[in-house]
Order: structure tokens, then sequence, then C-alpha cells
């Protein structure tokens, strides 16, 4: 199977995205950062689904999806918190989750050598819910008669993110039967 099939350019299509959209919010150029979230969601959509479709899952593939996921999602909530776009403490929320599943997969690993974790569904919710509050927030920017978010919304999506982590957490504990 060829490494560089369809699923896995989209893949890597996102993360050469994510430098030139932080370029365009930092430039201020959010029209186009509004176009390049979206072509980056959608790659993160598709990628998965068309390998699922083509039968062209590959290792390099499940190791760069979610990957590029937490250099999208971290990177925007870093920038939109630092512009005062995101409450900080959901930007919190999420890059500790983050940063936990990614020390736990690395510890899950080193203990296991076992690389593969199997996402949650709350994980891809949480993820979906990111993406929407940040595409929203850029689709606001360009679009001022838009309401803000509802503070309700954003709690739900720190909360989601929160119990997407305690079952990463949950299921490291289970696969290296650590008490």
């Amino acid at each position: 199977m060829r490494v560089l099939n369809v699923p896995n350019t989209l893949t890597i299509s996102r993360i050469v995205i994510i430098p030139v959209l932080i370029t365009t919010i930092l430039y201020q150029k959010y029209r186009y950062a509004l176009y390049l979230f979206i072509a980056a969601a959608l790659t993160d959509m598709f990628d998965g689904l068309a390998a699922r479709i083509t039968n062209q899952k590959t290792a390099l593939g499940t190791f760069l999806d979610p990957l590029a996921d937490k250099f999208l999602l971290v990177s925007s909530f870093v920038l939109f918190a630092v512009y005062g776009w995101i409450p900080k403490w959901l930007a919190i929320a999420v890059i500790s989750r983050d940063i936990i599943v990614v020390i736990g997969w690395f510890l899950l690993y080193m203990i296991t050598h076992t690389s593969r974790i199997e996402p949650v569904l709350t994980g891809k919710v949480a993820i979906a819910m990111q993406l929407i509050v940040l595409a929203y927030i850029l689709l606001r920017i360009n679009v001022s008669s838009l309401p803000p978010l509802p503070g309700p919304f954003l709690m739900l999506t720190a909360g989601v993110t929160i119990i997407s982590g305690l079952q990463y957490i949950y299921k490291g504990f289970k696969i290296t039967n650590a008490p």
C-alpha cells in the first residue's frame, strides 16, 4: 500500500495549512484565516473517512492524523486566547487535555509498547465542538452582526473536553492493568 495516498495527503495538507493559518491571523487577514480553518477542518473530516472507504489506512496516517489535530487545535486555542477571542479557561482546558493525552500515550507506549489507542466517542465530540467554537469565532470576526457564542456552549465544550480526557486516562489505566 502506498504511504502517500489520498487520506495521508489530506492530513499532510492540514499540517501545511496550520502555519499559513497562523500567519493570516497574525497579519489580520481574517477572511483568509476563516477559509483556511474551514479547509483544515474539512480535511480532518475527510481523511479518516477516505481511509476507511478506500481501505487505505496506514501507520503514517494513524500517527499523523491525531498529531495534525493537536497542532491545529492547540495553536488555534493559544492564539485565540492571546487575542482575547475565547476565554483563557477554555484554552487551558483544551490544551491541558491534549497534553495529558500525549503524555499518557507516551507513557503507555513506554510501558506496553502499544502505540495505537482507539479514540473515544467523547473525544471525537470534543474535537468537533472545539472546531465549531473556533470556526464560529472566525466567522463572527468576519461577520460582525453575528451574536457571540453563548457561555453555556463554551462551558459544555470544556466539560466534554475534560470528560474525554478522563476517559482516556481511564482507558490507559485499563490497558496497563493499573489499579
